[in-house]
């Protein structure tokens, strides 16, 4: 990343310029340029270390998966589910 990006990200942070974007239905306000799992962060930490751990997945509006990392936009829905178990995890021992 760029010194300049940096620098534009967080006069963006401290100038107070935010979104409203919706977790699980309930509004939050966050920066501009936060993160699908910062806007987590900011309706509850507990949840955001689930994410964290990979017990829980942030999904869009559809319910597709995002990425952590995503940026947010005004508006922009997420909901938080269970993370899908992993065929190592199939504790069915028989043939698919």
């Amino acid at each position: 990343m760029s010194e300049t990006h940096e620098v534009d990200n967080n006069l963006r942070r401290e100038s107070g310029e935010s979104v409203r974007v919706y977790v699980n239905a309930r509004a939050i306000d966050v920066p501009q340029n936060a993160t699908a799992l910062e806007a987590v962060e900011a309706w509850d930490a507990t949840v955001a270390a689930a994410v964290r751990d990979g017990e829980r997945n942030i999904t869009d509006s559809r319910g597709i998966v995002t990425a952590n990392d995503s940026p947010v936009h005004n508006g922009a829905i997420f909901r938080i589910v269970r993370a899908r178990q992993t065929a190592d995890e199939d504790n069915d021992p028989g043939p698919v």
